[in-house]
């Protein structure tokens, strides 16, 4: 039954991204009046399956696929307008009109092409230490922002020549140039380049958070969504092999500009195995045939860069921590039918560094590379049953239902949502649970 009066939900990663957050908000947004992004960029990916079509997301919420459904990109998000008119225009091929439905805030900084060329730049010379990011000017876009010196949506309405855009423009091209001699860029073209994109994206922009909290007074009920997971947050992630934005709950508020009384519940999205891209320790990391089993079963290629993901099995310890983190009161399982053909599941529920079990990860990064997994085993319940597409917990295998049960136990919270494949009907939602009161 549903709650009596409105309620908002904030829907976030609780690994370290690629958890299917896309299809759970495709899944709930019918029952939301407006689906609003709060952080990262276009290295996010979202893709969901609706009666066998493909739609793959980067910026833009996947709320968009419902009629009447607003979708709002916030001040947290940084924006590359090129792969946002690519999106809107895929979208519009495959049927889906973003015409009045999609906002972007004014107070949202812009990547620029600079930005990509410093990110590629700075990757290279970390070598054998580079982070593993998407190239995609994401980093160096939000480095500007804390310099203070980024450029804003707002800003793309003045090009005057004397206007704080050219004045910025100047200065960060300069600075590119003088890190990147070979083929230099010109900050005059730069600016021609964005008269265009003003002019597309002029009509989307608004002060995102107005419309927020107009929506809450007009009891609106609106669904929060967090890009990446909560082991990339720069701040609690496995620093500095993380995101560059808070991907964690405090993120929802500040990316969009609401209170934290507007958040009612928190929605933790986790596969029930792991996966992480690019570098970075992974305690429960699968090598060689076991892992290559486990990421085409699971189809674990990125959806914004098409690389492969590093697959492993359950780590408990990051996703307690995560639960803590965000304060996070259920769960949305996804990909049990990956697990079809496992006939032993283990579980990690502590990293053994030294003589001591650790039962939180910790911040020291060398140290969490050093550790050892602490596993448990579970009986799978391949040969005996599958879980692809069922939607009925009862018809789960009883090794499935004992694996969830598990699940719940070392998270210290109990599952919402169990996703038994990729569309968006292949779904167990317990009546009882945190996302039923949603559900239309």
């Amino acid at each position: 039954m549903k709650n009596s009066r409105t309620r908002h939900l904030a829907i976030l990663g609780a690994q370290w991204g690629d958890e299917g957050k896309g299809k759970i908000v495709d899944l709930l947004a019918p029952s939301f009046a407006i689906v609003a992004r709060s952080q990262g960029g276009h290295n996010a990916g979202h893709t969901v399956f609706v009666n066998g079509e493909q739609f793959i997301l980067h910026l833009i919420p996947s709320g968009i696929l419902h009629d009447g459904v607003t979708c709002v990109i916030g001040n947290g998000v940084v924006v590359d307008p090129t792969a946002l008119f690519a999106e809107i225009d895929h979208l519009a091929e495959q049927g889906i009109d973003t015409t009045g439905r999609l906002f972007v805030s004014d107070r949202a900084h812009v990547i620029l092409p600079y930005h990509r060329d410093l990110e590629a730049v700075s990757e290279a010379r970390l070598g054998n230490q580079a982070i593993g990011t998407t190239s995609r000017g994401i980093g160096p876009s939000y480095e500007d922002k804390a310099g203070r010196r980024g450029i804003r949506i707002a800003d793309l309405a003045d090009r005057s020549k004397s206007g704080r855009l050219m004045t910025l423009l100047d200065a960060n091209v300069a600075a590119r140039n003088s890190v990147i001699p070979s083929g230099p860029m010109s900050s005059r073209s730069l600016v021609a380049e964005l008269e265009t994109v003003w002019a597309r994206l002029a009509p989307m922009v608004t002060d995102t958070s107005a419309l927020l909290h107009n929506a809450l007074a007009e009891n609106k009920s609106i669904l929060f969504e967090g890009a990446q997971g909560a082991m990339l947050d720069i701040d609690h992630g496995t620093f500095p092999y993380v995101t560059s934005s808070n991907s964690t709950i405090g993120g929802v508020c500040t990316g969009l500009g609401v209170g934290p009384k507007a958040i009612d519940a928190v929605l933790g999205i986790v596969k029930v195995y792991t996966t992480r891209v690019g570098a970075g320790p992974l305690p429960t990391e699968l090598t060689g045939s076991a892992g290559d089993r486990l990421r085409e079963s699971g189809k674990e290629y990125g959806a914004s860069t098409g690389r492969p993901r590093r697959c492993g099995w359950f780590d408990s310890v990051a996703v307690k921590y995560a639960v803590q983190v965000n304060g996070i009161e259920a769960l949305a399982l996804t990909k049990l039918d990956v697990l079809d053909d496992q006939e032993k599941i283990k579980i990690c529920t502590g990293y053994r560094c030294g003589d001591n079990v650790l039962t939180t990860p910790p911040a020291d990064i060398g140290q969490l590379g050093r550790c050892e997994p602490e596993y448990e085993v579970l009986p799978g319940w391949a040969g005996v049953g599958s879980c692809a597409g069922v939607r009925l917990e009862s018809d789960l295998p009883s090794a499935a239902r004992a694996y969830i049960e598990r699940l719940e136990e070392l998270s210290g919270i109990p599952a919402a949502i169990i996703s038994t494949g990729s569309d968006r009907k292949d779904t167990i939602v317990r009546e009882s649970g945190l996302a039923s009161r949603w559900l239309k």
